[in-house]
């Protein structure tokens, strides 16, 4: 479903992508791992071109979208629906009108379809009769799932769930984990999340990738993953120590 290919994208003198190459599977939810500023984020907003790489090529369906004028590319990313890590929701509209907002500006449907849709996402992500409130009156768990069901109300091929569960304490976090597995199996959406939630995020990931040094260092079936032999992978989930606890270990064997 998404190729990245070769992707170079550096700010300033900060290389983040060097040389960077995934393969997003078709009908499955992949996780990106990482450390903290690896460029994890970067990387999922160039799959949909919020941020356009400096080299390389993204492309969505055989199509590289990096070369696309605005038109082109809107279509494009009719394709995607997106819940950014705060959620990103209008905290002038209800919750009703921050999910209607996508069909109203990007279809012609009528305001009973609208609702209709509407009604049914918030139901499906557990937030049915709630939409008259604002986001300020509600959780931060609500905020992600009106966030999610957003995402989900243009029926989009491809989810990216940028740190879905940020902010949220371990009960919460597992539910928005719950909640994307269960829509994900019932809509079979392309998923792809970033995610810092190790290992719990393995829990419904089909493939993992580890981002480190601007490349993907191993990437693959999660079982598989958590099993990589690959040094910067055990270190990452601490089945290897850091190389400075190693050599420090080293030099304490040796005297």
């Amino acid at each position: 479903m998404i190729q990245v290919i070769d992707v170079y994208k550096n700010f300033g003198q900060q290389g983040v992508l060097q040389g960077t190459n995934l393969t997003i599977d078709d009908g499955v939810i992949t996780t990106i791992v990482g450390g903290s500023g690896s460029g994890k984020t970067v990387l999922l907003k160039t799959m949909i071109a919020l941020l356009l790489p400096d080299r390389g090529q993204i492309a969505v369906d055989g199509t590289d979208i990096t070369r696309l004028g605005q038109g082109p590319l809107n279509e494009i990313r009719k394709k995607f629906g997106f819940l950014f890590q705060g959620a990103a929701l209008l905290d002038s509209m209800t919750l009703f009108d921050n999910i209607a907002f996508p069909l109203r500006e990007r279809t012609r449907l009528g305001e009973d379809a609208i609702g209709g849709k509407v009604r049914e996402r918030l139901e499906q992500v557990g937030l049915k009769d709630m939409g008259y409130k604002y986001p300020a009156e509600v959780s931060g768990g609500m905020k992600k799932r009106a966030g999610f069901a957003r995402a989900l109300v243009t029926d989009p091929e491809i989810v990216l769930f940028d740190e879905p569960t940020t902010g949220l304490d371990p009960l919460l976090g597992q539910s928005i984990h719950q909640l994307i597995a269960a829509m994900q199996d019932r809509l079979r959406f392309t998923g792809v999340i970033v995610s810092h939630d190790i290992p719990e995020v393995f829990t419904i990931s089909h493939r993992v990738a580890m981002l480190a040094d601007g490349v993907i260092a191993d990437s693959g079936p999660t079982d598989e993953f958590v099993k990589s032999r690959n040094p910067a992978v055990r270190r990452f989930l601490g089945a290897e120590p850091p190389e400075t606890e190693r050599a420090t270990s080293g030099t304490a064997d040796t005297t």
